[in-house]
């Protein structure tokens, strides 16, 4: 083979890979971050994806929905495994990286809306990475046991085992807690409309007897280091005149923040801060109310 021949062979498998890409590039995307709960990493296992595509024979992969899935969960596992220690010692309360919707988004799929909520994100951490990516692909994705256990390298007794312990973390986790309805989005504005009037009596309607504010500074920006629990402590919080000055004073935008209606604040244009509620089953209070501060979480948006 002579060097034109060449340099057409790799343009062809270039363009191979890239037509891969434009149609894959959102499943891998979703699992990747459902997996990692990480923009900036779920982007980066997925450019790694596919550029571990280009020269490799791919003849022989059959399906190649599968070969990308089991490519990138296992990939996410090893991603975890490394990062555990990191994240064991971060400093506070680790959280998520939110989603800020923006037109077409890199993780629009047809798999269920509900399972990109930030809720659900912050209920997967309580999974290990093989229950989540076991539970992911399940619950999810809908993959059968036999495809699960090709894919983790486990068997399908053990896979049906995994998933029963991760559906013990999934217990508490209500669906319609984060589904973007009406209802929900009167109560989070009322929310938002108490917390910056110092409203005791209106803050004390909205939220539940058993409400959990976490916040994730990072060691970056000054956060409290445990969630903070109950409805009088969460309370004597949000109505402290020393507490959330700063939140205050930015520039506050109701934005859809992983699939619901959410708050993002700026300073001069630099979001500083993404807050996201979650309700009680029935929608009629605030349950829980995440609050990111570290820049590293929010400089994708």
């Amino acid at each position: 083979m002579d060097v034109k021949e060449l340099h057409s062979l790799h343009a062809q498998e270039a363009d191979s890979v890239e037509q891969l890409y434009r149609s894959y590039r959102s499943l891998a995307f979703s699992i990747a971050y459902r997996m990692l709960g990480t923009v900036s990493d779920a982007e980066d296992a997925v450019q790694d994806l596919f550029a571990d595509m280009v020269g490799r024979n791919l003849d022989d992969v059959r399906h190649i929905k599968a070969y990308i899935a089991k490519w990138m969960t296992n990939r996410c596992l090893n991603v975890l495994q490394s990062s555990r220690r990191t994240r064991e010692t971060y400093f506070g309360e680790w959280l998520p990286e939110p989603i800020v919707e923006q037109g077409e988004q890199p993780d629009q799929v047809a798999e269920r809306v509900d399972s990109l909520s930030y809720a659900y994100m912050v209920m997967l951490e309580r999974m290990t990475p093989m229950e989540r990516a076991v539970f992911l692909l399940r619950e999810v994705f809908e993959y059968e046991y036999e495809e699960i256990a090709d894919t983790v390298g486990k068997s399908t007794s053990n896979c049906r085992k995994i998933l029963s312990r991760a559906k013990e973390h999934a217990r508490e986790y209500s669906p319609t807690a984060s589904q973007d309805t009406d209802a929900r989005r009167t109560l989070v504005s009322k929310f938002v409309t108490a917390f910056q009037q110092y409203d005791l009596e209106a803050l004390l309607s909205l939220l539940s007897e058993d409400v959990r504010l976490t916040s994730d500074g990072g060691g970056r920006v000054h956060a409290a280091m445990r969630p903070i629990i109950g409805r009088s402590r969460v309370l004597r919080l949000l109505t402290s005149p020393k507490a959330f000055v700063a939140l205050r004073s930015w520039d506050l935008s109701f934005t859809m923040v992983n699939t619901s209606m959410n708050m993002v604040y700026r300073e001069q244009g630099v979001v500083k801060a993404v807050c996201c509620c979650e309700l009680t089953a029935e929608q009629d209070r605030i349950s829980n109310v995440y609050v990111i501060f570290n820049p590293d979480k929010l400089d994708h948006i």
